[in-house]
């Protein structure tokens, strides 16, 4: 696990130069303007929601004393809860609507990774909505079962020195789902939903490896959120192939049929 991981967060070495050596970056253009966009609506979301919030937890404040101290960590405490939420909704939000221009990258760099196997690569076929349709599938279901599993783990991350444990764990988490999504933009070419779903269950270390940097470059402010898309994609484009082939299911040896 420890092993596939760190292949994937090598894999985002060189990333630049690929993009600008390929001229992906025209792809980039409106998922990065979305991302940006989102990322703003949570911070105007968190500024104007965080007192409204803190109101509610002061009420179950008891006592008089304190009160006021009481009313200000929380009013933070809100703004973080209400940041952490909106940022697990943004990259799926940001991810299905992308998948329309994310596909395109992906398959320059499969031709530019592998030139030789082009004459013997098939894809599936799919038009501009199917490709969103199932953006929105994958990455609904994602967020259902990242919520599901994050949110217990936030309230318990709150405990004083273990909790940290439960922090990592979360991060873990949501790394993996980032990943997820970030490697079903190659695997839509090649596999139906239900066969990506069990090829990211059964290489869930690249996933994680993945998202590990995804989720680090959401913290930087503003770059951070305008760059994560293009850098995490085709860092992921790359690692879903090289295991494609690697694992005989870029072509099928006896047909030269993608399977």
């Amino acid at each position: 696990m420890i092993k596939n991981i760190l292949r994937a967060l090598k894999d985002y070495t060189g990333s630049f130069k690929l993009m600008t050596q390929l001229g992906l970056w025209k792809y980039f253009m409106v998922p990065m303007g979305i991302s940006f966009l989102f990322a703003v609506l949570i911070g105007f979301t968190a500024y104007g929601l965080s007192d409204n919030v803190a109101s509610v937890l002061t009420s179950l404040w008891v006592w008089e004393t304190g009160s006021e101290a009481f009313f200000a960590f929380a009013e933070i405490l809100s703004a973080i809860l209400i940041v952490i939420l909106g940022l697990l909704i943004y990259k799926h939000f940001v991810m299905a609507m992308s998948a329309p221009f994310m596909s395109p990258v992906s398959e320059k760099i499969e031709k530019h990774l592998y030139p030789d196997l082009q004459s013997s690569i098939t894809h599936r076929d799919t038009s501009y909505s199917a490709q969103l349709y199932r953006g929105i599938r994958i990455n609904v279901r994602n967020l259902f079962f990242e919520l599901l599993l994050t949110l217990p783990l936030l309230v318990l991350s709150l405990i004083p020195v273990v909790g940290i444990v439960f922090w990592i764990i979360g991060f873990l988490v949501q790394s993996y789902y980032a990943g997820f999504g970030n490697m079903d933009y190659t695997l839509e070419r090649h596999f139906k939903y239900r066969e990506s779903v069990d090829f990211v269950k059964s290489n869930r270390g690249y996933a994680i490896g993945n998202g590990i940097v995804f989720n680090a470059m959401l913290l930087i402010p503003v770059i951070g959120i305008i760059l994560v898309l293009p850098v995490s994609v085709t860092a992921a484009s790359k690692t879903t192939l090289e295991l494609l082939s690697e694992q005989k299911l870029l072509t099928d040896p006896a047909t030269n049929i993608i399977v």
